[in-house]
């Protein structure tokens, strides 16, 4: 018997973003479900609500099953409708907010789109610096303006650096840097650039040679670049590397970039 398919929405009067995080966060602790997971966001007035509750009552009806529904609509009447759906409607506002109220004594401000709205907050400015940044410091682009970088990333190419910085960047406003590892870098058995007197912010990656290797094959294959062997000499000369240099790493082949994120916050201790 195959998983159980359910269709899951997020539904939002902002960008949908909570609703989406707080979904997946639960969602995740049921491996036997398949999940089809869509998102509405900006459901800002009656015609929207309307429409999304059609929405959702059509995919429960081409799936013969009723649709879970996951909302942070601040609006109670566009609450309502939405939770008119012939849906499991679960409420972010209702389940945590409320309760927090009565905890608090205070009435929460009800604002919409509080979480992801501002843009001109001083924490968006600080993200979209940041993501510049990262931009221009991505694959050993350029090793200038190195001092003003929270983290530094170093690994053999297709490791996962790119999207752990640029995550690193958009999430929490951190301006992440990284550097591959190449086989001139082994041969001259030293870091590439001007990485030396930035040591203290340092943190590699390395993978299973043959995931590298299946990684590889998709954009080059047949190729030294991804032959199996190759994988296996860059990824044991990387990590010797990493060892003599005193760098912490962390193996990426089964980790998300979620984790390997909060495992490089952790490490060096950034906030």
């Amino acid at each position: 018997m195959g998983p159980t398919k359910r269709s899951v929405f997020f539904v939002s009067d902002g960008t949908g973003l909570t609703a989406e995080a707080l979904g997946h966060s639960l969602l995740t602790q049921f491996e036997r479900v398949e999940f089809t997971q869509i998102r509405i966001p900006f459901v800002d007035n009656l015609a929207r609500a309307q429409e999304a509750v059609a929405r959702i009552n059509g995919q429960g009806e081409a799936d013969g099953m009723r649709a879970i529904v996951f909302t942070t609509l601040i609006d109670q009447q566009l609450a309502d409708i939405v939770h008119q759906a012939d849906a499991f409607c679960l409420s972010y506002f209702d389940s945590f907010l409320a309760p927090l109220e009565g905890e608090l004594g205070v009435k929460s401000s009800h604002t919409v789109g509080r979480s992801h709205g501002s843009a001109d907050s001083s924490d968006y400015k600080k993200r979209i610096e940041a993501i510049n940044y990262t931009l221009a410091h991505d694959d050993g682009i350029t090793d200038r303006d190195l001092e003003q970088a929270d983290v530094i990333l170093v690994a053999v190419s297709r490791c996962g650096k790119t999207p752990t910085s640029l995550y690193l960047a958009m999430q929490f406003g951190l301006k992440a840097a990284n550097f591959p590892l190449i086989p001139e870098d082994f041969e001259r058995g030293r870091l590439p650039g001007t990485l030396q007197k930035h040591r203290s912010k340092l943190f590699g990656l390395t993978i299973q040679p043959e995931r590298l290797h299946r990684i590889r094959e998709e954009r080059r294959a047949n190729s030294k670049y991804a032959s199996l062997g190759n994988c296996r000499y860059e990824v044991a000369e990387a990590e010797k590397m990493m060892r003599r240099e005193g760098i912490r790493w962390l193996d990426s082949s089964t980790k998300s970039i979620e984790e390997i994120s909060t495992t490089v916050l952790q490490e060096l201790k950034l906030r």
